[in-house]
């Protein structure tokens, strides 16, 4: 049995992979910030924290953790030239600095464990230049420069490794899929003709977390239908 921490358990991306490693015997810490879930699965507990406070505390947490990944995010899409410096901060702080911290306080438990793994989360506007895209896109840049660096660091005892998804069915893009015409044309915009599932990416990151992608570090995954590499 091993012991997963999921930031951003509770919904979305995160909570599917919750329940996939739930499923499969594993214990999952799962966090939220707001409303308290319930669990579907008894393998699952799940603690309220903030990860923008000063004295993060994560003394719930047993002794050992297998595998940490961190789900926090955001999709603001804007003109650049009405986008506030301070929006870039408050993404930057979410995204970057809140896995930073996350990681610093798990890290010792991390170094207990056999094939610990980190798993972070980009987008494909990162490597794919899509308008009014600015805001995420620098954020989710420095996260895929922080797992190449920590993975560097951390090798060969913790794999590091980030996932790029385009556009996925999560509550958090529900404004631009709430209609069948915008969910039609954001499925047309890819290879494959169809929006990414929360399955779609969790799979990927539960055979990251896995044996099997024991020899894999310091990646950027993309998930996205094709969307970054093909035209068709």
């Amino acid at each position: 049995m091993k012991n997963y921490l999921i930031i951003g358990g509770s919904s979305g991306i995160g909570k599917e992979l919750a329940n996939q490693l739930a499923d499969s015997g594993d214990k999952v810490v799962a966090t939220f910030t707001k409303n308290e879930p319930v669990a579907d699965n008894p393998n699952i507990n799940f603690h309220r924290i903030d990860i923008l406070e000063d004295n993060l505390s994560l003394n719930f947490l047993p002794d050992e953790i297998t595998g940490l990944i961190y789900c926090p995010g955001s999709i603001n899409l804007k003109r650049f030239e009405t986008i506030k410096p301070i929006d870039f901060e408050t993404d930057y702080k979410l995204q970057v600095i809140g896995a930073i911290k996350v990681i610093q306080a798990v890290l010792p438990r991390l170094k207990k464990a056999q094939n610990p793994s980190i798993i972070l989360f980009s987008t494909v506007a990162v490597q794919t230049g899509l308008p009014f895209h600015s805001q995420v896109a620098t954020s989710k840049g420095a996260v895929e420069g922080l797992t190449k660096a920590l993975a560097a660091e951390f090798a060969p005892k913790i794999r590091v490794n980030c996932i790029a998804p385009s556009l996925t069915d999560t509550p958090l893009s529900a404004p631009f899929l709430n209609n069948e015409a915008k969910r039609e044309a954001n499925a047309l915009r890819h290879p494959l003709k169809r929006i990414g599932t929360t399955e779609d990416i969790a799979n990927m990151a539960a055979f990251l977390l896995s044996e099997k992608g024991s020899w894999i570090t310091g990646q950027i995954l993309h998930v996205d239908g094709g969307m970054s590499t093909l035209k068709i």
